[in-house]
């Protein structure tokens, strides 16, 4: 079987926080495709190969490109932001790599989940607040329905993903009581990285004022700001 392409998780933005796995493979890479509106520039500039940003080409086009360049003997490395296995597209590629008989390794990523709950200060399951996180989107171009309703029923943390530009929406469709904390975390990590908190009740209106439609995730739960919660069994009693 032909070399395999390496589809590796950039991490939420900030460059140094891709895993050295990931470092290490850009920088041995001979082609780099990369999620250019996603992918900070400077994660793909570890390569000192051919650096191509992907917005724009079709499957078949990016299919192309990176079959062509295995079977020129190249290193391939397909950057996606995050973590590739959430809400990556990444099957439908590995699909059309596999017809040409070329394999895949992933290597993960540090997801904007864990960054933007890093940005917060908290933890995403919290002892005495809620052992379960769910993480979801809203329905869009992609997606013709969600379950946001009936997953918000539960009580637990929700992150949701691509779904800022609908947070009006999406508030007005949860089942958390009105006045439960909520976080929108811009961009993760990066240096214009910017919070808002709020409630159910007022989150909207406050995205809005600060003009952010993308780019950001919203958590929603007593875990972004607790009152009171268990000690964990970790630590000991006291």
């Amino acid at each position: 079987m032909p070399e395999k392409v390496y589809f590796v998780g950039a991490g939420p933005g900030d460059p140094k926080l891709i895993t050295l796995r990931g470092k290490e493979l850009l920088e041995s890479a001979d082609l780099v495709i990369y999620t250019g509106s996603l992918v900070d520039p400077a994660i793909a500039a570890y390569s000192r190969g051919e650096v191509i940003n992907s917005y724009g080409l079709s499957l078949d086009e990016l299919t192309d490109l990176m079959v062509d360049a295995v079977y020129s003997g190249k290193h391939v490395v397909r950057l996606h932001t995050g973590d590739p296995s959430l809400y990556g597209a990444i099957c439908e590629q590995i699909a059309a790599l596999k017809s040409h008989d070329i394999g895949v390794e992933i290597i993960p990523g540090v997801s904007s989940i864990f960054a933007a709950s890093a940005a917060l200060k908290t933890q995403l399951t919290l002892s005495g607040v809620t052992e379960t996180l769910i993480i979801t989107r809203p329905a869009g171009e992609t997606l013709e329905s969600d379950s946001i309703r009936e997953l918000s029923k539960h009580g637990a943390t929700m992150a949701i993903f691509l779904g800022t530009s609908k947070i009006g929406e999406i508030m007005e469709k949860v089942s958390y009581p009105k006045e439960t904390p909520v976080a929108v975390v811009y961009r993760a990590s990066w240096q214009d990285e910017q919070i808002i908190r709020g409630t159910v009740a007022d989150i909207a209106e406050k995205v809005r004022a600060a003009g952010i439609e993308r780019s950001a995730m919203i958590l929603i739960g007593d875990v972004v700001h607790p009152k009171s919660f268990g000690r964990s069994h970790l630590y000991g009693s006291q």
